[in-house]
């Protein structure tokens, strides 16, 4: 059964509004400037909403999965790279919250809770691409020296990021083994101006290199050998419901915005584009395929946190599903913007880029596919 944390209330609409406030402004320079959205995360901090998923002993707000999900897509209505990047920090968070000592707990989620440190993953890697739970990176013991060594490849948050959990293979067991790394320890190279994406541009995706890094023992969460556990308990659940929302959101942003642009769009009649019958059409598979998408996904964290025996299913086939359906409303948006759209006047050529993403972003649509066989047929994942 997933770690979900406590089930709370809907906060949906009210983190829409907090998007509207906080984080639409600034999301053209984010992906023209391919800037981090230091400014959305910087209310997000004043918040709290830092501390989310952190349980109130710890002065969180103790929400869960469903709280998680609703607070992704109303972000990703907005900005779909802020919306990432956030979601991104909950799922690091959470493996503090499951998995951490006591002397872990104490030590970092009061801190994430008041807003002052944000957590990102660093788990993709060259050699293993999408299969992020199959790392290359890895610690040695030499004279009771622990020594990190290797390189992941997409690091999301990469320099703003307080902490970056890594997975390495262990050092004392089998199985894999889950770091909490702060951004300045010695050793710790960023491989700086090496993202220039298609979309999600604000991302601040680079590599990190790691040379002789000294960790110590007690920034491993969890006990040796559990970071496979945390994979499927923790990331799998948070990380791709929290990817469905994210892309969700950016289904309903084209949507919203399309009809917009239909109704205000006039011909020298005065008559509107809307009231084109092929337009009107499109319209109603834009809104159909984009609520579909916002609806399975809040049923698939819904599912999740009350633990119903499909639950993975339901969270990878919605996650499955919000990715189609983003390439698909924004190219249609696309083709009701027409020339105006593709001129980039319009914020769907933007939105377009960013849905491309889904089909590539770790765990990739195939690999996907192939854990929903696996759920389906009662076989392990991983």
């Amino acid at each position: 059964k997933f770690y979900v944390g406590k089930i709370m209330t809907n906060i949906y609409n009210e983190m829409i509004e907090f998007s509207k406030k906080h984080i639409a402004p600034y999301t053209t320079n984010v992906d023209e400037k391919a800037q981090f959205p230091v400014d959305s995360f910087e209310a997000i901090k004043k918040e709290k909403l830092t501390g989310l998923i952190v349980s109130k002993e710890f002065g969180g707000l103790g929400c869960g999965l469903e709280e998680h999900t609703q607070t992704v897509l109303a972000f990703a209505t907005s900005c779909a790279t802020t919306a990432l990047c956030y979601m991104m920090h909950n799922v690091a968070t959470m493996c503090i919250v499951a998995y951490g000592s006591p002397e872990m707990k104490n030590e970092y989620l009061p801190k994430i809770a008041n807003g002052e440190l944000i957590l990102a993953l660093a788990f993709s890697e060259t050699g293993t691409g999408t299969h992020f739970y199959q790392p290359e990176i890895s610690v040695t013991k030499n004279n009771d020296i622990l020594l990190m060594n290797g390189r992941k490849s997409f690091v999301t948050s990469a320099l703003y990021a307080d902490f970056y959990l890594v997975l390495s293979t262990s050092f004392d067991t089998q199985g894999l083994d889950n770091w909490i790394i702060p951004k300045t320890c010695e050793g710790l190279v960023f491989e700086e101006s090496s993202w220039d994406g298609l979309g999600m541009r604000g991302n601040a995706s680079m590599p990190m290199v790691f040379k002789d890094v000294k960790v110590c023992e007690n920034q491993r969460i969890g006990a040796a050998g559990s970071g496979t556990d945390q994979v499927f308990n923790v990331v799998a659940p948070f990380f791709v419901i929290g990817l469905s929302a994210v892309y969700s959101g950016v289904a309903l942003n084209a949507c919203n915005t399309v009809i917009e642009y239909s109704i205000s769009r006039k011909y020298s009649d005065e008559n509107a584009l809307c009231n084109i019958p092929t337009v009107q059409n499109h319209l109603a598979q834009i809104y159909t395929k984009a609520t579909a998408a916002k609806h399975f996904t809040l049923n698939a964290a819904k599912s999740g946190a009350g633990g119903d025996a499909d639950a993975l299913a339901q969270i990878i086939s919605a996650r499955l599903n919000a990715s189609d359906a983003a390439v698909e409303v924004c190219s249609l948006a696309m083709k009701i913007g027409g020339g105006t759209a593709y001129a980039k006047r319009t914020i769907i050529e933007r939105l377009l880029r960013d849905a491309y993403a889904a089909q590539v972003m770790a765990p990739s649509t195939d690999v996907l596919s192939i854990w929903l066989g696996k759920a389906l047929t009662n076989q392990p994942i991983l």
